[in-house]
């Protein structure tokens, strides 16, 4: 009995020494307060307006079916973000990092061990501990029970766990981001073909209307009212706009690949019914609110955040490694040299109990050597996290710069190809009437044709830039 009270005044000052020492544990630093601007350059809000409706302009509310009114664009986004190869891959890498997650939280757990061994030893004659008068072997039972469970003082499991919670959440972010930006490529993709569609209509169009000037050229030169230059140049014309054609079938089969390979499936065609100037090129009621919102909004910025708490809590896992570590150990059980004997009691039983304190001593240059690297680690986190939320105000100010300066540019061209298509009317009339050159119809409908090609990219662009917009104000991932 003595002896017992001795060993449990002995773990009760070893269980004394931890939490006097604890305080020495690693503290954890909170997350870098990063300075950001009241507002996004070219916001439509100053400071005030921002702030005041930040809670209720979140684009992460937005779910992209919200966004995108287009039946044939969210279909097309549903199918992506359902087989898309690599949502899918971020998908497993979240569900391995949850695993991961539960396996750390059975580190507070004691080591438990189930034991059970039968021996049989036929000892040498001559040796030490030869067998006795009548014996062949010497026989022995134990069945046992064992623990042993190491305190955590220095915060070594805690932030192990807490590393473990953050690369989950982590992945979680990771996979957010991946698929806003899917969503994103979709849309950009979709749009895309619209206006390479929409070119092919206004090409078509316009090798059309070349095709009769030629036909007039052609009755003219027969005539002898135009010699023959005019009628080479006018076929060269509509040999040029045929041949803008088939480039741009070429790149119409190349978009259509590509959108089909976002959606998870081998290259095929892509219908689309809907028309590029159809289509609503505003933000609607998307409100940019302040740039603070990006730090719980973008998908990309919360996973550097998370990424930064990780290496916060594994520089914590470093540090408390150059400590001792406070153990204990504990085992039941049954022990004895014949069976009949072996389930004896109180005869046969056994007890072990210890506590343990070990410190590195010769690997004490290399812990501190790891834990050193690690804070070196935790510093590169919080750089990519400082550099993440200055991109993501970037791209929301380049976003606004967009969307603002492109509904300009798209308005200004709509008055300018009004006026080219009324000239390229006027020219042919001129030219029928014999009151203009064939070159005056040439210019001018060139003119036209260039014009509506430029309105087919500005609004294209203009949708690009929407989408941006609403991607980089964290939208998309709902």
């Amino acid at each position: 009995m003595n002896d017992y009270r001795m060993k449990m005044k002995g773990l009760l000052l070893l269980f004394s020494l931890a939490g006097i020492t604890g305080c020495a544990s690693y503290a954890e630093s909170s997350r870098s307060d990063v300075p950001l601007p009241d507002a996004y350059r070219h916001s439509g809000l100053d400071a005030s307006e921002g702030s005041a409706g930040a809670a209720d302009s979140s684009a992460a509310r937005v779910s992209y079916a919200e966004f995108f009114r287009d039946p044939q664009l969210v279909k097309l986004l549903g199918d992506a973000i359902e087989h898309n190869h690599d949502l899918l891959v971020a998908i497993k890498t979240m569900e391995s990092s949850r695993l991961g997650l539960g396996q750390s939280k059975l580190a507070y757990l004691p080591a438990v061990q189930l034991g059970a061994e039968v021996s049989s030893v036929r000892p040498s004659d001559n040796g030490s501990s030869p067998l006795a008068a009548g014996k062949e072997s010497v026989e022995e039972y134990t069945a046992s029970f064992g623990a042993s469970w190491e305190l955590d003082v220095w915060g070594k499991i805690r932030n192990s766990e807490k590393a473990a919670l953050a690369g989950y959440l982590a992945t979680v972010e990771a996979e957010k981001a991946v698929r806003t930006r899917l969503v994103a490529d979709v849309a950009d993709g979709y749009y895309n073909l619209l206006a390479l569609r929409h070119r092919q209509e206004v090409l078509t169009s316009s090798m059309e209307l070349a095709e009769q000037t030629l036909s007039m050229l052609q009755l003219q030169y027969e005539a002898g009212l135009v010699n023959s230059l005019g009628v080479e140049r006018q076929q060269a014309v509509v040999a040029a706009r045929r041949s803008s054609l088939f480039e741009l079938q070429r790149l119409v089969t190349v978009q259509e690949n590509a959108l089909s390979v976002l959606c998870g499936r081998s290259p095929d065609m892509v219908e689309t019914q809907a028309s590029l100037l159809s289509l609503d090129a505003g933000t609607g009621d998307l409100v940019e609110g302040v740039p603070a919102l990006l730090l719980r909004n973008r998908p990309d910025v919360k996973q550097a955040e998370m990424e930064l708490m990780r290496a916060h809590a594994e520089a914590g896992v470093a540090a408390a490694r150059l400590y001792p570590s406070f153990t204990i150990s504990a085992e039941w059980g049954v022990n004895a040299l014949r069976e009949s004997d072996w389930f004896s009691f109180p005869g046969s039983v056994f007890s072990f109990l210890q506590g343990a304190v070990l410190q590195p001593v010769f690997q004490r240059g290399e812990l501190k050597t790891a834990a050193s690297q690690a804070t070196i680690e935790r510093d590169k986190e919080e750089i990519r996290f400082r550099q993440a939320v200055v991109e993501a105000v970037r791209e929301v100010s380049d976003a606004l710069a967009g969307v603002q300066q492109l509904d300009a540019r798209e308005n200004e061209t709509l008055q300018q190809l009004k006026s080219l298509r009324s000239a390229a009317e006027n020219a042919l009339l001129l030219f029928q009437s014999g009151m203009a050159d064939y070159l005056d119809v040439i210019s001018a409908q060139d003119a036209a044709l260039d014009a509506e090609l430029s309105l087919a990219d500005l609004r294209r662009s203009r949708l690009s830039a929407r989408t941006e917009l609403y991607r980089a104000l964290g939208g998309g991932w709902q």
